[in-house]
C-alpha cells in the first residue's frame, strides 16, 4: 500500500504538506485552510503556481470582477441613453388665413433652445389665500418668543460667565431651573443652567445657574454688578471650556 501523496505547497517555502497539516513542517507558516469554496480554488491555484498569495486574493478578485461589470453596465446605460434622445429639427407649417385661403408658411422651430419657456413665478408679500367659506386670517405673523426661555450655552464654545448658584446634582435638575427663571423674573439677561461634569473648568457633580456668555474676563467682570444687584450677592466669574 503506497502513502497518499501530498497536494498542497507552503505559500512561503513551496514545501508540500498533507491535506490535514495546519503548520509547514519545513517554516512553521500557517497552512491555508482547504475547505469551502475558498480552499478548493487555493487548492487549484497551488497545484498549478508554487507561490500562493493567501486566501485574501479571492475577495479580492471577486470585488475588482464586480467593479469591471457595473462599469461595463454604466457606459452601456449612458451610451444608450445618448443614442436615445430624439433631435428636434425645424419644420414649415403652412398658415391658413381665411376659408381655404393658404398665404403662406411660417418657420416653427421645435428645438428645445427656442421653446418658449413659462414665465417666472410672482411671489408677494399679501396675504395668504384661504380655502373657500373659511374665515380670513390676514398676512402670517411670527410668534414672539418665549419669555421664559432660557439661555443655552453655545456648542463648543469657550468663554466666561458669572456664576450665580451651583446646586448639588443630587437635588435635581429642576431645582436649578427654578433659580435660573427667577434669575431671568429679577432682569439678569443670558441666564441657563449648566451640567458642571460635561465641562473641564468647572467642578464635577453640581448643576451651575449662570448669567452672560462673554468672550473676555473683562466683560463678566462687569456684569457682576449686575448680579449682585438683583439677587445673588455670591455671583463670581469662571471660565467656561470643555
Amino acid at each position: 500500500m503506497t502513502d497518499k501523496q501530498p497536494r498542497d505547497y507552503c505559500p512561503r517555502c513551496g514545501v508540500a504538506y498533507e491535506e490535514l497539516q495546519e503548520y509547514c513542517l519545513e517554516c512553521g507558516e500557517r497552512l491555508p485552510v482547504n475547505q469551502g469554496v475558498v480552499g478548493v480554488l487555493a487548492s487549484a491555484w497551488q497545484r498549478r503556481f508554487a507561490w500562493y498569495p493567501g486566501d485574501w486574493i479571492w475577495p479580492v478578485l471577486f470585488f475588482l470582477v464586480l467593479t469591471v461589470i457595473a462599469t461595463s453596465a454604466a457606459v452601456a446605460a449612458n451610451s444608450a441613453r445618448d443614442k436615445g434622445t430624439p433631435t428636434l429639427a425645424a419644420t414649415q407649417t403652412p398658415v391658413t388665413v381665411g376659408p381655404g385661403a393658404t398665404q403662406g408658411t411660417v418657420p416653427v422651430s421645435t428645438s428645445p433652445a427656442n421653446l418658449p419657456t413659462a414665465p417666472p413665478p410672482t411671489i408677494t408679500n399679501g396675504p395668504l389665500p384661504h380655502a373657500p367659506g373659511a374665515p380670513s386670517t390676514g398676512s402670517v405673523t411670527t410668534p414672539a418668543p418665549n419669555p421664559n426661555a432660557l439661555a443655552v450655552w453655545p456648542p463648543g464654545q469657550s468663554g466666561w460667565t458669572d456664576v450665580l448658584e451651583s446646586l448639588p446634582a443630587s437635588g435635581g435638575r429642576a431645582a436649578a431651573l427654578a433659580r435660573a427663571r427667577q434669575a431671568k423674573r429679577n432682569g439678569l439677561e443670558d441666564v441657563g443652567v449648566l451640567d458642571s461634569s460635561q465641562y473641564s473648568s468647572l467642578h464635577p457633580g453640581y448643576f451651575v445657574v449662570f448669567s452672560g456668555i462673554y468672550r473676555t474676563q473683562a466683560d463678566a467682570t462687569a456684569g457682576l454688578a449686575a448680579a449682585h444687584s438683583k439677587g445673588f450677592p455670591d455671583a463670581y466669574q469662571t471660565p467656561v471650556t470643555r
